[in-house]
């Protein structure tokens, strides 16, 4: 159903863009660190735009618009799609521009997420978010936090201009496998969607080795004191800037040498629960896109049944919030914990224990491995005790070199010893008797996490909802 753009308020058509962007998830703090500069307004800091929580638990990051929800595709699981009757709605790139400035001015907002559907077709819409974008930055002088989309089939060159304005951009892979995006999705190849992921990693690459950084993005600061995680044994690859480069002419030497391209890094998002991907071979194509293309994050969104399609859950279908909260874990421990995909899962145990974390359900699977003396153990073999994370592993390091650890003072590190407890000994004794025994310590464990796992699964799917600029949430 076609509106014309002139039929529609600002207002009204804010209402239609920003209920759209909630289906997208792939947004997060900026992870861009940038002050405030003379003659320009506001401030991008490594602390990350404002955020709010909807009512389903996910993070949402204001404003958080389409550019447009009229697309030209007939994607299966999309609402925007173009067989669905649902009103459309087109910004002009002014009218972006002028939401956000007024938006910051009233403290609503630090920043701009900004997406779109393919409108008219992918060369249009890439240049109407480029075309805002550099509006913002220029005409408006914001100095804020810019994270847009890259859209498919879009020009090389509209992408590279984009990403000299933008913190972050993002591409989303939509879904896990090359088979569900043909069955869904046929008018997006797996091709068109990671060649622009690519051209964004090698430039991000390449602007990084001549500021003399390291070319390589996503790195944590603890992945300092491991060995062997998935990003040092990446797959290595001849990087665009090690060759003449094709596509830096795109822009004058004055603006790329002024502006950093996509200092936030590049992230995706993937659909969870709309095809028969098993966590396996989510948390595999996972840990490929962080080594095969640097980026910062990967997101999950689990499906919401919105149209009724053969080979997709029908509508009033329960969302798999705790699925997608599971996987979100496992993808910490991914990046952080020095975990491969194929120790987490595998072939014959393909999906995750929904009632206990990731982290729980590995140590439960290597009890030989356990329990681990506190004062003795390097560590990379702290990280894999449940209950011990980054902070608190290099906290028990540190305080054991001058004197000896209890399990009082381990509580006061961080140790979350509810889980702990069942996996680490101090000065050779545990907490309490325990039986190192699977069955028995799934027990223990599933008792704890009950009530968390209960209030993140407990019909989720039937109260969820987009925050709103405009909804005071009963706080009046």
């Amino acid at each position: 159903m076609e509106i014309i753009k002139s039929t529609l308020s600002l207002t009204e058509k804010l209402n239609i863009l920003a209920d759209a962007a909630k289906y997208d998830v792939a947004c997060t703090s900026s992870g861009s660190d940038r002050r405030g500069k003379k003659g320009f307004l506001g401030n991008s800091c490594a602390a990350g735009i404002c955020h709010s929580f909807s009512a389903d638990g996910r993070c949402i990051s204001l404003l958080k618009i389409l550019f447009s929800n009229d697309c030209i595709y007939d994607c299966k699981y999309c609402q925007s799609r173009c067989s669905n009757e649902t009103p459309r709605a087109t910004f002009l790139p002014e009218e972006i521009c002028s939401l956000v400035m007024e938006f910051y001015k009233r403290n609503y907002i630090e920043g701009l997420f900004l997406s779109s559907a393919v409108c008219k077709n992918p060369v249009y819409t890439m240049e109407q978010i480029c075309h805002t974008v550099y509006l913002l930055r220029t005409r408006f002088r914001f100095n804020g936090y810019i994270h847009v989309k890259a859209i498919p089939h879009a020009p090389a060159e509209l992408i590279e201009r984009t990403g000299y304005y933008a913190d972050r951009m993002s591409i989303n892979l939509e879904l896990p496998t090359s088979e569900g995006l043909r069955a869904l999705a046929p008018a997006k190849t797996r091709e068109s969607i990671l060649s622009p992921m690519r051209q964004i990693q090698d430039r991000i690459s390449e602007h990084r080795m001549l500021t003399g950084k390291d070319p390589r993005l996503e790195r944590s600061s603890a992945n300092r004191y491991l060995s062997g995680t998935i990003f040092d044994t990446a797959p290595s690859r001849k990087l665009l800037s090690e060759t003449p480069a094709k596509t830096s002419a795109f822009l004058p030497d004055s603006v790329r040498a002024d502006r950093s391209f996509v200092p936030a890094g590049q992230s995706t998002q993937m659909i969870i629960g709309a095809t028969e991907e098993t966590d396996f071979q989510i948390l595999s194509v996972t840990q490929a896109l962080y080594q095969q293309f640097d980026l910062k994050r990967v997101f999950f969104s689990a499906y919401i049944p919105l149209n009724d399609e053969p080979g997709l859950p029908p509508p009033g279908t329960a969302v798999p919030l705790l699925r997608e909260h599971r996987l979100y874990q496992a993808d910490w421990l991914l990046r952080y914990y020095g975990f491969r995909a194929d120790e987490l899962l595998s072939t014959e145990r393909p999906n995750f224990n929904p009632h206990i974390d990731p982290k729980c359900e590995w140590a439960l699977r290597h009890l030989e491995q356990f329990p681990i003396e506190v004062h003795t153990a390097d560590y990379a073999s702290l990280l894999r005790v449940p209950g011990i994370g980054n902070k608190s592993a290099l906290r028990i390091v540190k305080s054991r070199k001058s004197g000896s650890l209890t399990f009082e003072s381990l509580k006061k590190m961080g140790v979350v010893l509810k889980r702990a407890q069942y996996f680490i000994t101090c000065k050779g004794k545990t907490l309490y008797p325990i039986r190192l025994e699977e069955n028995y310590l799934t027990r223990q464990l599933t008792a704890e996490q009950e009530g968390y796992t209960r209030r993140i699964g407990q019909s989720a799917h039937e109260n969820w909802r987009q925050l709103s600029l405009f909804d005071d949430m009963g706080l009046k």
